[in-house]
């Protein structure tokens, strides 16, 4: 049975995403950092695929020790043929976890960068899907990494908002990268934007400026099935096999901006996040 693994798999966007791949016939690995809710996500999906196949794991993406103690018990395991980078989170952008490192850009970034380079590098070139739910393209444009400060927010009463965004557009540069290094290997690397969402709990633990702003946008905003298409679509539809290194908005391919796809910049990102969490850089 093919096995895919979808990280922050315990609701909205996650979740159908895990629920569609499981009803396409996949062992499903749910990713999630709390026991209880990967047990109701569990039973969840299992109430619409009966007989699916959901190992989960728990592990708290913000911190890369478990990062890197969940790589490890998935390359001990049978490679995927999918993986779908879907945790995000908006803290604020002055929290820093216990390792010392501002919180959005670790969950949203250092940790795929982290998981995907670790399971590429034991997948032994079995063919496999990786698919990385980004943000935006159009407005994303407007918000380029400051690749001097990875953690920079900027000013003002939505910076905790632009770091995410910022770290959105770290999602599609790696991506890129990723892909340029797999080429010839069999895997394949897309991102995709899932369009603007609600419930997905994303901004949370954001400052109260950043949950007014998605509480404005609430009622005018797709839920969360409109939001997995693209990327399940990705993980699964023969359209797209062997496709790599794009960006896809419903379902269809488009351009990001011009800082996103500079090599050299997207080359510099990746170093700057390898020294960031330990693993070899230049030419990795």
């Amino acid at each position: 049975m093919p096995k895919a693994i979808v990280t922050g798999a315990t609701s909205g966007i996650g979740e159908v995403i895990a629920c569609r791949l499981a009803a396409a016939g996949m062992t499903v690995v749910l990713v999630g950092r709390d026991a209880g809710r990967l047990d109701r996500a569990r039973g969840r999906i299992d109430a619409e695929v009966p007989g699916a196949d959901l190992p989960t794991e728990k592990a708290d993406l913000s911190l890369l020790a478990e990062v890197r103690d969940l790589a490890a018990r998935l390359t001990a395991q049978p490679p995927p043929d999918v993986v779908v980078s879907n945790a995000a989170v908006v803290a604020p952008v002055d929290e820093r976890t216990p390792e010392g490192l501002q919180r959005t850009l670790v969950t949203n970034h250092l940790a795929p960068y982290l998981l995907l380079r670790s399971l590429a590098e034991a997948q032994d070139r079995k063919p496999a899907r990786y698919v990385i739910v980004g943000g935006d393209p159009r407005g994303l444009a407007r918000v380029p990494v400051n690749l001097d400060d990875l953690a920079d927010g900027g000013g003002g009463p939505l910076r905790d908002f632009m770091t995410y965004a910022r770290t959105k557009n770290m999602n599609a540069m790696f991506g890129y990268a990723l892909a340029r290094r797999l080429r010839g290997t069999g895997i394949t690397v897309n991102g995709a934007h899932p369009g603007i969402i609600r419930g997905t709990g994303l901004g949370r633990q954001a400052s109260r400026p950043v949950r007014l702003l998605g509480a404005a946008f609430s009622p005018f905003s797709a839920g969360p099935d409109a939001g997995a298409d693209t990327p399940a679509w990705l993980a699964t539809a023969p359209d797209v096999e062997g496709v790599t290194g794009r960006y896809y908005v419903r379902r269809r391919a488009v351009g990001t901006a011009p800082h996103t796809t500079d090599e050299a910049r997207c080359e510099r990102l990746w170093n700057l996040s390898a020294d960031l969490v330990g693993l070899r850089s230049a030419h990795g």
